[in-house]
């Protein structure tokens, strides 16, 4: 198993339904405009906020480059505290270790926190098969879960849901018949079918946000207080987290419990900041059990580009300013994660074969990386991944005969090597472009070309271009 969805088509078939659903359209862009809106007040309070973005950007870089000594210290601080650590290299193990934990407890029903890591790697479905059913106590991921959906926002999963839908899905789930769709309504309801279940949960499971290599301690941060009801109501409290989502010293987290918030929900903190450390009696948990996950992480560490993708905090401030994801919402990426972080991360976990359309559905225009709190370079792995990927696609298409498109670039770039030949190829371009150029614009172009112009006219070369009308004005002095 994956982050990527095997029955979701590539990007660009996927992309074309959702943007034929004008209904998705309306409900992201009033959705992201508004948290867009308020993150740049939140954020635009802040005299230090590019130092802050430029401090967590270096102790990410800094703990992924020695992240196998800090997990090592995580892995004694937490069983010096009382709890258990297990080593996870892919989802399979992971979901084996989870089930086995609940299974020996003799439950059937466990409650979960909102964790993106648990979606990647299929745990509720997992646990399912093993008959035991995995209640998602988040609002958004309950809503996902009642409608048999899947999410479509890293922060807001049910963001592609308005309010009307809600209600209707509510009425059919967990009731009342004439519940309106007032948002206090429609909490309540979810209120009133969760709190029962809280009371009888014996088993808790979560992700995590942090989690702190020197302490052992575990930090989860939620805006609804149902988190912190599922770490500390059941007997035992199993965390999922991503080896890449530690720190290493507690006061670490200062940087980034200002940062996460402000990018994120756009709160200067979080309502819920729940941290725990191990297990102790008489206080919440009497048993702990972390579960460190690979699936695939461990392979982005040895490329300098990949890497600083295993930086992100989880934010979504890159989908909130996108233009293409605003447009085609987060179910056209076929991902846990959507959006231009998932349009790295995915490939990176998933393979190129499952997921090679992804790092081209972007514009590169950079609002990405100027939102991302920990300043990864999303633009720049996009193209870092995207001729991976056409260098993969071409080997296993090809399989060993020539690449003409592949020719036709290395032709161009050795052209434009030097000034010499880039302007000889202007001179042979104009003389080339005559049956093609009308009333100063070139409106079809043959065979696979054709596809550029389609959907947009090319200018063409000028009969003087900018560099010989400066050469002839030089010369004339």
């Amino acid at each position: 198993m994956s982050a990527s969805w095997p029955d979701v088509p590539a990007f660009p078939l996927a992309a074309r339904a959702a943007l034929a659903d004008s209904q998705l359209r309306r409900n992201l862009g009033r959705a992201t405009s508004t948290i867009r809106e308020r993150r740049n007040g939140v954020v635009g309070e802040m005299p230090d906020w590019e130092g802050l973005r430029e401090a967590g950007r270096a102790l990410k870089d800094r703990t992924l480059r020695h992240l196998d000594r800090h997990l090592l210290e995580l892995e004694e601080s937490v069983t010096r505290a009382g709890g258990h650590v297990h080593w996870a290299r892919d989802a399979a193990e992971c979901n084996a270790i989870v089930t086995r934990l609940v299974q020996a407890k003799g439950v059937s029903e466990v409650v979960k926190v909102k964790s993106m890591a648990t979606v990647e790697i299929e745990l509720n479905e997992a646990l399912q098969a093993a008959g035991i059913t995995a209640l998602e106590t988040d609002l958004a991921e309950l809503i996902v879960q009642l409608g048999r959906d899947r999410p479509s926002h890293i922060l807001v999963p049910a963001i592609h849901k308005n309010r009307a839908e809600i209600r209707d899905l509510f009425r059919r789930t967990i009731g009342p018949a004439d519940l309106s769709d007032e948002p206090s309504e429609l909490a309540d309801a979810a209120r009133r079918y969760l709190r029962e279940r809280f009371l009888r949960a014996r088993v808790g499971i979560s992700g995590a946000n942090f989690a702190v290599a020197q302490t052992g301690t575990i930090a989860v941060l939620e805006s609804e207080g149902n988190g912190r009801m599922c770490t500390t109501l059941p007997e035992t409290l199993i965390t999922v987290c991503g080896i890449e989502k530690l720190v290493p010293r507690w006061q670490d987290l200062e940087v980034f419990l200002q940062l996460l918030p402000r990018s994120s929900t756009a709160e200067r903190m979080n309502p819920y900041t729940t941290l725990w450390a191990g297990a102790k009696e008489g206080d919440g948990p009497r048993e702990f059990h972390l579960v460190l996950l690979d699936n695939g992480r461990t392979g982005s560490l040895s490329d300098e580009l990949d890497r600083q993708t295993l930086a992100c905090i989880r934010c979504s401030a890159c989908l909130n300013v996108c233009p293409v994801y605003e447009r085609t919402g987060g179910h056209a990426y076929g991902s846990v994660y959507p959006g231009p972080i998932g349009a790295i991360l995915t490939p990176q976990l998933s393979g190129m074969r499952a997921a090679g359309s992804l790092p081209f559905a972007s514009s590169l225009c950079g609002a990405c990386y100027e939102v991302c709190p920990v300043k990864i370079d999303i633009p720049t792995v996009l193209v870092h991944l995207r001729d991976r990927s056409n260098r993969e696609r071409a080997a296993a298409s090809l399989r060993g005969k020539l690449d003409p498109e592949r020719l036709a670039l290395k032709a161009v770039a050795k052209g434009f090597a030097t000034r010499g030949r880039y302007e000889r190829l202007q001179k042979l371009g104009r003389l080339g472009q005559w049956p093609l150029a009308r009333k100063g614009k070139i409106t079809r172009l043959p065979g696979e070309l054709g596809g550029w112009t389609r959907a947009r006219d090319l200018m063409p070369i000028p009969d003087q271009t900018f560099r010989e009308w400066w050469m002839e004005r030089e010369a004339q002095r």
